[in-house]
């Protein structure tokens, strides 16, 4: 039974991919390429405990890996708790010339970080209508524990699987002529073994700036 469903599993990913590739690169209509606000000059509302600490300029070498047409990558602070997150952005214009994000899940065991236990975290946000669903993971190296906390965001919508984001985008080509999407990540470090509270902190977080970034990315 395992076998077939792999075995089904697999046709339709391959039906799909060759379904992206042909509309990717088969279609000789220019794509509609959304105008975004750009990222360096996202900020979080006055009224939020998170302060910036510091804005990281990523190196040459990581910039031609990631292939991004912007990104962003900040460290914040909450000085009330003491406690601080990194945040990620990274946004693609299209994924027709075959940039695409780079799934956390991949890239953060290349680094040196180990899953220890992962899921999907439910955040409810102060103006959605519902609670959005992201990939939760508790990654270690040596001594060294995080929580991370990541998701795809395109046009209104937040999805977790890589799967559904691949397959929503071989729709969005087909029905908006646009293949834009991008990838946002948080970090907090885990403090005294304490996983539960960087898994509060990590969704506050995201709760303090989901609103702000969406005017950010293209709807």
């Amino acid at each position: 039974m395992n076998g077939l469903l792999q075995s089904r599993s697999a046709r339709i990913l391959t039906l799909v991919l060759f379904a992206q590739a042909s509309i990717f690169y088969g279609f000789s209509r220019r794509e509609n390429v959304p105008v975004h606000r750009p990222l360096e000059k996202f900020s979080l509302p006055a009224n939020t405990n998170w302060k910036l600490i510091e804005d990281s300029k990523l190196d040459a070498e990581t910039l031609e890996v990631l292939k991004a047409d912007d990104i962003l990558s900040r460290y914040y602070a909450n000085p009330s708790t003491g406690q601080g997150a990194t945040l990620f952005v990274a946004f693609f214009e299209t994924q027709r010339t075959g940039k695409a994000p780079h799934s956390p899940k991949n890239c953060l065991p290349g680094s040196g970080w180990v899953p220890s236990q992962s899921g999907i975290a439910e955040i409810p946000i102060a103006g959605e209508a519902k609670p959005v669903q992201v990939n939760q993971y508790v990654v270690s190296r040596g001594q060294n524990q995080s929580v991370v906390l990541y998701w795809y965001q395109s046009r209104t919508r937040v999805v977790a699987s890589e799967y559904s984001a691949k397959v929503l985008t071989v729709t969005d080509a087909i029905r908006f002529n646009r293949s834009d999407t991008a990838l946002v990540r948080v970090v907090v470090n885990v403090t005294d073994g304490d996983t539960a509270k960087a898994e509060r902190t990590a969704v506050a977080f995201v709760q303090s700036f989901f609103e702000p970034l969406k005017s950010y990315l293209p709807s």
